[in-house]
């Protein structure tokens, strides 16, 4: 665990799965903005960029770890006398027939995007609830709102994370916390990357031309992807726009596709998705 000058004057950011891609881009936005920024990953010893910051403090933090959850807290009240705002942003993305999928692995996968996310939320709320303040920035996506094929345990945890942040908000607001929600759309690296989980077992024939279609759209889908950068720039406006705001799109594909599923109807929308997909 890397140690910064304690500066309590500066407003302190917690964000979660600043490894790589939206977190670590966020993480240096902030620092670059002069907050105080609690980085943390599952790996912090592994960690050669962020480390290097003034008023960076990195250390661990897997949402699967309760204690490592508490510790993370803990360490960045400790250093920066108090938290902000949280950023839950660790997650991944997994893509497959839902018969391909071991029980452990779809485990895996909502705890890690919405059990996580849970523990991580009540691991700071009393913090929140003792100062009256603060922000809960929740990373959902586009993907909480439409689906793809193939994604059934991915838009799961999504379709969860906006039930639950909007949900949450009215029980907090009234000692005043707000819960906002991030939706990007597709992120250049992100599919090709260590966020995206796939599964296939091609002895079951009957799935394998919609696992063909997906890995032939994939590439098309992310020639318009948004780089990482630009959906930090939207999490950091949450954080400071002092606007009664829930949702905040990110990348123009991410409006673009909300907008054409609110002029459709069920059959219409699914019908284009199919056309896509080549189904």
């Amino acid at each position: 665990m890397q140690r910064t000058t304690l500066n309590t004057m500066k407003k302190t950011v917690l964000i979660t799965g600043t490894s790589s891609g939206i977190g670590r881009e966020t993480a240096k936005l902030f620092q670059a903005k002069d907050w105080n920024v609690i980085a943390t990953m599952r790996s912090p010893e592994q960690e050669k960029e962020l480390t290097q910051l003034d008023n960076v403090l990195v250390t661990k933090l897997d949402v699967l770890d309760l204690d490592s959850i508490r510790d993370a807290v803990h360490s960045g009240i400790q250093e920066f006398g108090s938290i902000d705002v949280l950023v839950n942003n660790a997650g991944y993305g997994a893509y497959g027939p839902l018969e391909s999928f071991s029980r452990d692995r779809i485990l895996r996968q909502f705890n890690t995007n919405v059990i996580g996310l849970l523990d991580v939320t009540k691991a700071i709320l009393p913090h929140f609830r003792q100062n009256r303040s603060g922000i809960i920035i929740n990373i959902s996506s586009v993907g909480g709102k439409i689906t793809f094929p193939l994604g059934a345990l991915y838009h799961g945890t999504k379709f969860a994370v906006e039930g639950i942040s909007e949900s949450l908000n009215y029980e907090v607001e009234q000692f005043g916390v707000q819960v906002k929600l991030v939706e990007p759309g597709m992120i250049a690296t992100d599919f090709a990357g260590r966020s995206f989980d796939f599964s296939n077992d091609e002895s079951m024939v009957e799935y394998q031309a919609i696992v063909g279609s997906l890995m032939t759209a994939l590439p098309l889908m992310t020639q318009n992807a948004s780089p990482a950068s630009s959906v930090a720039e939207v999490i950091v406006e949450a954080a400071t726009d002092g606007k009664n705001q829930l949702r905040y799109l990110a990348g123009e594909d991410a409006r673009l596709l909300i907008a054409n599923r609110q002029q459709v109807d069920d059959a219409q929308f699914i019908a284009g998705i199919k056309s896509q997909f080549g189904l």
